[in-house]
């Protein structure tokens, strides 16, 4: 019975509410649209976090995934593991049931498809054969590889993604079992991997992968060196400690009983999860943390709206009470009616969450983990429900208890002469000081993270992406064996994409900065070193190279036509590799020891290869008539053209050396380094819409605080115009009142703010978390828009007509 009655109530408090605000409309329609705002940013935040951070991978029993890595330092080479002693910890260890692991140093766009239809460039991934097996990813169609196909020189074999076969090949099943040509060479096509496996935002953010082939574990590419990357799944029971313990263990044994004839093992385990998403948590937080603060500032500024509407309704309070409605129903009925409102809030909200999550998983060019798996989901639905109702008491409470304490003397008051007095005042006061104190807060983190950006933007990147280009333009194998061969081969591409008109610089090599990281140990001869070799980043170029780049050369000369197999091998070193191999001498004419003696006859100045924040290593350069140790070949073109004018021009001029030579995957140097800050720029961005949105709601606030208080005061100001105070004075009294809740909001706001960057301080980049110019453009901003905001109450007041005002008491 008590509930019937209670489902009865809550069912007209509802109806109630529902009339009550269609006859305000202007304000359900602002008061919904702020709070659709403030709900679509959380839930898409929420989503966010949620496929990042909190949805379980994609995988079988995933919580038993381990990565585990090759603690050697910076640098893919120094992190990866050598397929022999691969083999042996999969065959010594007792921890995990399988160990699988996939080529690490394959490229973007390293194999070309041909068939019908234009040649394309494609990235492929080697993997061993069990790779899939370990995550529990099933073919969509098809089978995975064999061991016959995973051997050396084994028949050769394709596993499509799923994108791939949809858009190539219009999801044809017919395809599998049928040879393609990957490379020039039939391959047979095995399987089809499902939709649901995306290779590349779980192992490489930012990167799409088309297909994959099998790897050999053999003996050829144990030579290679550190190549993989290690997945483990853990047997039931074991945990991921214990598992570390067997781990070093095994690695000190395996090192111990190849030292000499492979490289160093050092295993260490971490989760797949960690190792996925655990270089985004902090960032992830901070955006919870802003979002969490402009729903803070969504709520004062409804309470305020709120606070001001209940006071030209305190005549309709003080009837209902007068019929019978006690104090406790008429909060109840205040809070249905913030909470009604939240919900339809929470409901565009929700629309607008769906076209934001649907935005940011189509954010291709953003190099972070799972992104493309953020979605509208039911705990996000849920979410968008508990924020409904959370944010609609919230916004409600201070409102429905701040009813009049005496209704029956407003039932007696002449409705002209209702104000909500100094309490109410002084509540709305509070709450406007806390939207400025939380939009400094998140001003400050917005141009923390700005200036963290733009400084970036500026370092000395080394290089000069503007105007160049890169195209990868593999020869074929036959020309790729022989080393004449390929020189004949590098001068004619040289040559003819030299030629076209419109391009001002050409040269090759096998990898471009903010890419691939392989790295050698190398040693400066006649130096005895106690530990093990320095590693320094390889690059293999051809003459030019340096200055197509936009590179300096800071002593010697550069690569030239005459650096080939006949003539004494050399060696180009940057400024650090200098300095670290021969400290306080002249590097030039050195010999340094990398893959054979090679003497130094330049260096260049440090390029970024690993991050645009991260400061450069150790790094050679390798002529590439002397050098066949390059996987690939790309061109690096500078030009004045269009990328596809160039695109164009490139695969005509190279057209006899290349037929139908792919140009899907030309790229700038400038988008290179672009996805290289993009993680960088994701936080920024959303971060400053944050803030700006922030800034909105307490120019909002001011305003309506002020203005307001000009209304309850329109007989006080008619009585000081008519005694003679001028317009000046007026307004002067209003903005002075409006910087005293101003000076309060940013004092407060800059405590916490001081707080807040320094909890950002990993985030930042050439900046301290006390930067003085950042805090004094927020106490610029905020005192512009406060002044701003309370101008136009201001000068409304100062127009006022004391006769008007007076006769209206």
């Amino acid at each position: 019975m008590r509930i019937r009655e209670m489902t009865h109530d809550l069912e007209h408090d509802v109806r109630f509410t529902v009339r009550t605000l269609r006859r305000d409309a202007g304000f359900t329609l602002f008061a919904t649209g702020i709070i659709a705002l403030g709900i679509g940013a959380a839930i898409t935040v929420f989503s966010v976090a949620d496929a990042l951070l909190v949805r379980p991978l994609p995988f079988r029993d995933p919580d038993r995934l381990v990565w585990i890595a090759n603690n050697g330092g910076a640098g893919l080479s120094s992190q990866t593991v050598q397929v022999g002693n691969f083999v042996d910890f999969g065959a010594q260890t007792k921890s995990f049931s399988e160990v699988a692991a996939y080529f690490a140093f394959y490229g973007v766009g390293d194999r070309k498809l041909g068939g019908a239809g234009e040649a394309v460039r494609l990235s492929a991934v080697p993997v061993t054969r069990n790779f899939f097996s370990v995550l529990g990813i099933r073919p969509f169609l098809g089978r995975l590889f064999t061991a016959e196909e995973s051997a050396w020189n084994g028949p050769k074999a394709v596993l499509l993604g799923y994108e791939l076969w949809k858009t190539r090949y219009a999801s044809n099943p017919d395809v599998v079992g049928k040879p393609v040509m990957l490379d020039d060479d039939p391959v047979r096509v095995v399987g089809v991997l499902p939709p649901s496996f995306d290779f590349g935002s779980i192992f490489a953010p930012g990167a799409k992968i088309d297909l994959f082939v099998p790897f050999p574990l053999s003996d050829e590419t144990n030579h290679w060196g550190n190549t993989l990357s290690i997945v483990g799944r853990l047997e039931p029971g074991v945990s991921i400690a214990s598992a570390s313990a067997e781990l070093n263990l095994l690695g000190d044994r395996i090192t111990t009983a190849h030292r000499g004839q492979r490289n160093r093992f050092r295993p260490v385990a971490v989760s797949l999860r960690e190792h996925v998403s655990g270089r985004v948590r902090r960032a992830i937080t901070v955006l919870a943390f802003a979002v969490g603060v402009v729903m803070l500032i969504v709520c004062a500024n409804l309470s305020n709206l709120l606070l001001a509407r209940a006071t030209t309704r305190q005549r309709e309070m003080a009837i209902r009470a007068a019929l019978g409605a006690g104090r406790r129903r008429l909060v109840r009925q205040m809070l249905t009616e913030s909470v009604v409102l939240s919900s339809g809030g929470a409901a565009l909200g929700l629309v607008l969450a769906i076209i934001g999550t649907r935005a940011v998983a189509r954010l291709d060019a953003v190099a972070l983990p799972l992104l493309g798996s953020v979605r509208i989901d039911a705990s996000a639905v849920l979410f968008a429900l508990l924020l409904a109702v959370g944010t609609g008491v919230a916004f409600g409470i201070v409102p429905a208890f701040h009813l009049p304490a005496s209704l029956h003397d407003v039932l007696k008051a002449s409705g002209r002469g209702l104000s909500d007095g100094k309490h109410h005042q002084w509540m709305r006061s509070v709450l406007v000081v806390s939207e400025i104190a939380l939009a400094g807060v998140l001003l400050v983190a917005s141009g923390l993270l700005v200036h963290s950006f733009l400084n970036v933007l500026d370092v000395d990147l080394g290089f000069r992406p503007e105007s160049a280009s890169a195209l990868r333009v593999d020869p074929d194998r036959l020309t790729a064996d022989s080393q004449p061969r390929f020189n004949a081969y590098m001068d004619e591409v040289l040559r003819r994409s030299g030629a076209i008109p419109g391009v001002r610089a050409v040269a090759l090599t096998d990898a471009l900065p903010l890419g691939s990281n392989r790295s050698w140990g190398v040693r400066a001869k006649g130096v005895a070193y106690r530990h093990e070799w320095p590693n320094a980043f390889v690059r293999v170029v051809s003459e030019g190279y340096i200055g197509t780049m936009g590179m300096r050369l800071r002593a010697g000369r550069d690569l030239s036509v005459q650096d080939g197999q006949a003539t004494e091998p050399v060696i180009l070193v940057n400024e650090t590799a200098a300095r670290t191999l021969w400290p306080g001498e002249n590097a030039i004419g050195k010999i340094l020891i990398a893959d054979k003696e090679r003497r130094v006859v330049g260096i260049v100045g440090d390029v970024r290869h690993l991050a645009v924040e991260q400061g450069a290593g150790l790094e050679m350069y390798l002529p590439l008539r002397q050098s066949r140790d390059h996987a690939s070949l790309t061109l690096v073109v500078r030009s004045n053209l269009t990328s596809a004018a160039l695109a164009s021009s490139l695969r005509t001029a190279l057209a006899p050396l290349v037929p139908n030579l792919p140009t899907n995957d030309l790229r700038t140097l400038t988008e290179i380094v672009d996805k290289a800050v993009s993680p960088r720029r994701f936080l920024t961005v959303l971060l400053g819409a944050f803030a700006g949105f922030a800034l909105v709601l307490a120019l909002l606030g001011i305003y309506g605080v002020i203005s307001y208080t000009v209304s309850q005061r329109t007989h006080e100001i008619g009585v000081r115009i008519a005694l003679g105070a001028s317009s000046r004075n007026v307004q002067g009294r209003i903005i002075r009142e409006t910087l005293t809740l101003a000076a309060i909001g940013i004092a407060v706001g800059a405590f916490a703010s001081w707080i807040t960057a320094r909890a950002l301080a990993s985030f930042l980049f050439g900046v301290t978390p006390a930067d003085p110019p950042t805090f004094a453009a927020m106490l610029a901003v905020l005192t512009t828009v406060s002044v701003a905001s309370g101008y136009v109450p201001a000068r409304r007041a100062s127009r006022i007509d004391p006769i008007t005002a007076l006769r209206s008491v």
